[in-house]
C-alpha cells in the first residue's frame, strides 16, 4: 500500500494543482485515500486517452475487465488498482460508480461530439460526477441527499472543464458544446469543422456557448454548497475550497467574455490560497446552521438520471 500511496501522491502533484490543494486540507485519515481514488481515475483515463485512436475501445474493454476482477476480490499486479480495490471494500463503493466513470471513458473513445444536451450531462456524469460519488464515500458520507450533490459537484467541473478547453479539444477533433446549443446560437453542425485552427466564423457562437455551459455550471455548484453539511470542517474546507477553485475558472472566463481563443484559464496560486482561506471562513461560519444529513447507508447506488439531476 505504500508504494500506492507514494505513486499516488505524484500522480495528483503532476495532474492537478487543484485536487492537489484541496488534498492537503482533508484530514489525515482520508487524504491519502482520496489520492488513490484520482490517481485510480487518472491512470484510467490515460489507459483511453493515450491510447492509438484505433485501441481506444479495446482499452475500454480491457479496463471494464479489469474493474470486474476487482470487484470478484482477485488480485491485482498494479499497484493504484490493488491499492484502489481495498479503498472500495474500506469505503463501500459501489460497482456501479466506477463502472460508469469506464463507459464514460468509452464515450471518448467512441463519440467526439454531441448532438443533444442530455447526453452531455450523462457524459459529465459518468467521467466526473461518478468522482464526486466516489469521493462522498471516502468522506464518510452515506446519505442519498448528500451524494446527489457530491455528483453535482463533479459535473459541475466538468463543464467548467470543457468550457476551458474548447479550442484545445477542437484541434484534437473533439467539441463537446452540444450541436444543439451551438445551433441556437447560429452555428449549426458546427462539428463538421473541427481540427486544426478554430474558424474564425466559429468563435462568437462557441464564446456563447461556453457561457451556456458555465450557466449551467453554476445551478450544479450551488447545488454541491448544500451538500457540505453533510461533511465534517475539515472535509468541507476541501471539497469548498475545490468548488471555490474551478468555480473561478468559470469566472476568468466570463472576465475575457468567454472567448475560446484567448488561450487556457488559469487560477493563479496566490489566488487559490485566497481562495482556500475565504472557503476555510465560509465553512466555519455556516457550521452551526448548516442542513444536517444522517449516515444512512445506502442499500443501491443512486441512478442517473432519476436520482442525480434536480428536479
Amino acid at each position: 500500500m505504500s508504494d500506492a500511496i507514494a505513486l499516488a501522491r505524484a500522480s495528483v502533484a503532476r495532474h492537478s494543482k487543484s485536487f492537489s490543494l484541496a488534498a492537503r486540507l482533508l484530514p489525515s485519515s482520508s487524504r491519502d485515500t482520496a489520492r488513490i481514488v484520482y490517481a485510480w481515475c487518472r491512470r484510467a483515463d490515460d489507459a483511453v486517452d493515450l491510447t492509438p485512436v484505433e485501441n481506444t475501445a479495446l482499452a475500454a474493454e480491457t479496463l471494464l475487465a479489469e474493474l470486474d476482477d476487482l470487484y470478484a476480490g482477485r488480485p491485482a499486479a498494479d499497484p493504484i488498482v490493488a491499492a484502489f480495490g481495498e479503498v472500495v471494500a474500506q469505503a463501500s463503493i459501489p460497482k456501479a460508480y466506477p463502472r460508469e466513470l469506464l463507459l464514460g471513458l468509452r464515450m471518448d473513445a467512441e463519440q467526439v461530439r454531441y448532438e443533444k444536451w442530455d447526453e452531455l450531462l450523462l457524459y459529465c456524469y459518468r467521467v466526473a460526477g461518478t468522482v464526486g460519488l466516489m469521493m462522498c464515500h471516502v468522506l464518510g458520507v452515506r446519505d442519498a441527499r448528500a451524494l446527489q450533490h457530491g455528483a453535482h459537484l463533479g459535473m459541475a467541473m466538468q463543464l467548467t472543464n470543457i468550457a476551458r478547453d474548447v479550442a484545445e479539444d477542437w484541434q484534437l477533433g473533439r467539441l463537446y458544446v452540444p450541436d444543439e446549443v451551438l445551433s441556437r446560437h447560429g452555428a449549426p453542425r458546427l462539428a463538421t469543422h473541427l481540427g486544426g485552427e478554430l474558424p474564425e466564423f466559429a468563435l462568437p457562437a462557441l464564446g456563447r456557448g461556453v457561457r451556456h455551459l458555465l450557466d449551467e455550471a453554476a445551478s450544479f455548484y450551488a447545488s454541491a454548497d448544500q451538500g457540505l453539511g453533510a461533511l465534517a470542517g475539515q472535509s468541507a474546507w476541501a471539497v469548498a475550497t475545490a468548488s471555490a477553485v474551478y468555480a473561478d475558472i468559470g469566472r476568468e472566463l466570463q472576465r475575457r467574455s468567454f472567448a475560446v481563443d484567448a488561450g487556457r484559464a488559469h487560477v493563479s496560486t496566490a489566488r487559490k490560497l485566497y481562495l482556500a482561506a475565504r472557503s476555510g471562513v465560509r465553512v466555519l461560519c455556516r457550521a452551526s446552521g448548516a442542513a444536517r444529513f444522517s449516515a444512512v447507508r445506502l442499500a443501491t447506488p443512486l441512478r442517473f438520471p432519476h436520482d442525480i439531476l434536480p428536479v
